[in-house]
């Protein structure tokens, strides 16, 4: 799979984007498809215009396209994974969105680069149990980054996202279970399986009442100052399945 990484910011040149880009590579080929046994390849290719089509993707080529924009939300589909008129999957990083955020738009561009290789049509689902009340059977979006979304590590100095493993998916713990890559325990605990970590959030779909939910923790001011600017830009998987009238 190819990915197409296409700037169309102000902010930032492409031979600073160049170097990250080398870096999610790297985390992908080495880290991620060990474990996930899939992979892609992420590259830089020049803009057509001063603004994407999501319609015709002029300047696309490869698989899939992620822009690289300024601003919060241009489009209104930042980290929603659409497919356009030709089927070609596609997603944002909007540096001001990661700016207000307080996260290095390098993090949001590993995030999103590996969504799309996980689900690049957005339209997988896992059943499992609720994060919160593991007593409640629900549907999971396949994401890959949202459970440990405020969990980041270095690669050639480059900030990239944790995402969960394969066993994340499965039912039930076992003794040396990984289900995150980093693996990083808070009061003494891992991930667990359909679970989040502070910071995190999960978009979850309960087959009884027919709704969408995006849970928190308690209290978790993190993951609730994420939701709400996402929210109020009208932004993220979660609120895009939630108004589909504005898709």
């Amino acid at each position: 799979m190819i990915i197409s990484v296409i700037n169309h910011a102000r902010a930032i040149s492409d031979e600073q984007v160049q170097p990250v880009i080398r870096a999610i590579n790297r985390q992908i080929a080495q880290d991620f498809a060990p474990y996930w046994s899939f992979g892609a390849t992420l590259r830089l290719e020049g803009p057509v215009g001063t603004h994407p089509s999501t319609q015709t993707l002029s300047d696309m080529r490869g698989d899939a396209v992620l822009y690289l924009l300024d601003g919060a939300n241009a489009l209104g589909a930042t980290g929603w994974h659409l497919a356009n008129y030709r089927d070609i999957p596609y997603g944002f990083v909007f540096l001001g969105l990661c700016q207000q955020m307080k996260e290095a738009w390098s993090i949001t561009l590993s995030h999103e680069a590996l969504e799309l290789v996980g689900d690049p049509m957005c339209n997988l689902l896992v059943e499992g149990v609720h994060p919160i009340d593991r007593r409640r059977h629900v549907l999971h979006l396949f994401e890959m980054c949202d459970a440990v979304q405020a969990e980041n590590y270095a690669i050639d100095g480059v900030e990239v996202s944790n995402f969960v493993l394969p066993s994340y998916f499965s039912v039930g713990e076992q003794d040396g279970r990984r289900n995150d890559f980093l693996g990083r325990t808070y009061a003494g605990k891992s991930l667990q399986s359909f679970g989040m970590n502070p910071g995190g959030y999960l978009n979850i779909f309960d087959q009884k009442s027919g709704n969408w939910e995006q849970p928190i923790h308690e209290n978790d001011a993190t993951a609730l100052l994420r939701k709400k600017l996402k929210s109020r830009v009208k932004a993220g998987r979660g609120y895009r399945r939630a108004h589909p009238d504005r898709s």
